[in-house]
């Protein structure tokens, strides 16, 4: 990987560290004040809703500006994320939670914009399946380290401790991010910058042979993935609020990921046949959960690690891919528009688990019937794309 790629993948490490953290032990303190789906969904449609915002906001503020100044003002909304835990509550639940997830989906937006636009930019097709499997690797290692670091400081010291510490990465954040490479849509090579000040439109970013395929597979991406990442907490959390035995269950889903890594390495077949193979095996898991056992729901959890690699390795490196060819404007103008409309699936999905009162009964079985069809579709949608794009090169 090149020298920009190299501090990209810093900065997003000390990023998901704080993602980590926050993806556990934020959504665990508000589910252990009521046990209640609702308002676990509830700050989870605010933090997306801010995501989907604040990602549209910094894509507009590089057409001016580089990489550094949306890098640095995600740190300042963590900071203000983090403050307001520690120090503001109100007497009104359901404001307190809503109000929670706009700095924090503030801090995930600008920082978000700021990497995958960097990625788009910097980046080369041979770098981008080498950079998400390195990506993966050390998430899975942050997702070791954060939860049981995190655990430590919280029976010590409480979640303020823990939010201080967290402070101190936000910190490291603001300060790397002074010394980013300055990756800006407004460069002299860039021939359409008066159209990069203007709207971006959905001609911009999805008039490449393919793009309706591609356009599905996000849509549905983003129902799926909004059901995994909720509902493996939610899993992990019914079995045990114990925060260390979460962070040893973190253990064991990361030693599973990993091992999907061995094997990924190890056993060379077609990409596609990889993205088949964590479809598959992320449905699984998905039905494993009917049984609405505990170790149902570990074993779910455990299956479902390993898919995910297989599945956001190739299907991260295959979207960026599709677009590696376009102008500057068009790149930014489609992760643009595949950010929102993904934060717009997202939040359908966590608006069918509103209702929920637990985890069984119709409503739940919709739920999980929903998540497993996106999820089907997706590879089919993906190959639809990749033969669009050979055809059109031919």
């Amino acid at each position: 990987m090149s020298k920009d790629m190299r501090k990209l993948l810093i900065m997003t490490t000390i990023s998901t560290i704080i993602a980590s953290y926050i993806g556990i032990f934020v959504n665990l303190f508000i589910w252990e004040y009521d046990h209640s789906i609702t308002e676990v969904s509830l700050y989870n449609m605010s933090m997306f809703i801010s995501w989907g915002f604040s990602f549209t906001v910094a894509a507009r503020l590089l057409n001016r500006f580089s990489i550094r100044l949306p890098l640095a003002i995600s740190a300042l909304f963590g900071t203000v994320a983090f403050m307001y835990l520690v120090m503001v509550q109100f007497d009104n639940r359901y404001l307190w939670i809503l109000v929670l997830g706009i700095p924090v989906g503030a801090m995930f937006g600008f920082s978000q914009a700021s990497q995958n636009l960097s990625i788009a930019l910097r980046g080369k097709g041979s770098e981008y399946t080498p950079y998400f499997a390195t990506l993966m690797v050390i998430s899975q290692v942050i997702s070791v380290a954060v939860p049981f670091v995190s655990a430590k400081v919280i029976d010590g010291y409480g979640y303020s401790g823990s939010f201080i510490l967290m402070l101190v990465f936000v910190a490291m954040m603001l300060i790397f991010s002074f010394f980013m490479p300055r990756i800006t849509l407004a460069t002299p090579d860039v021939q359409d910058n008066h159209a990069a000040r203007g709207r971006y439109s959905l001609r911009t970013a999805f008039g490449r042979p393919g793009s309706k395929w591609i356009v599905l597979s996000f849509l549905a991406a983003g129902v799926f993935m909004q059901f995994q990442n909720l509902f493996t907490l939610l899993f992990t959390f019914t079995v045990t609020e114990d925060k260390l035995l979460i962070a040893l269950l973190n253990m064991v889903y990361t030693i599973c990921s990993l091992l999907g890594l061995w094997v990924y390495r190890k056993v060379k077949i077609d990409e596609m046949r990889w993205l088949w193979i964590g479809m598959t095996l992320l449905a699984v898991g998905f039905i494993i959960v009917l049984f609405q056992h505990p170790v149902a729901l570990i074993i779910s959890n455990l299956i479902t690690s390993i898919g995910m690699f297989f599945f956001l390795t190739v299907w991260n490196a295959q979207q960026f891919r599709f677009i590696q060819h376009a102008n500057p404007v068009s790149q930014a103008s489609f992760l643009i528009w595949r950010e929102c409309l993904m934060v717009a699936t997202r939040c359908i999905l966590l608006s069918l688990t509103l209702p929920l009162k637990g985890m069984g009964g119709t409503g739940f079985a919709l739920v999980i019937g929903v998540a497993i069809v996106c999820l089907v579709s997706i590879p089919f949608f993906q190959q639809r794309a990749n033969r669009a794009v050979e055809t059109s090169s031919s």
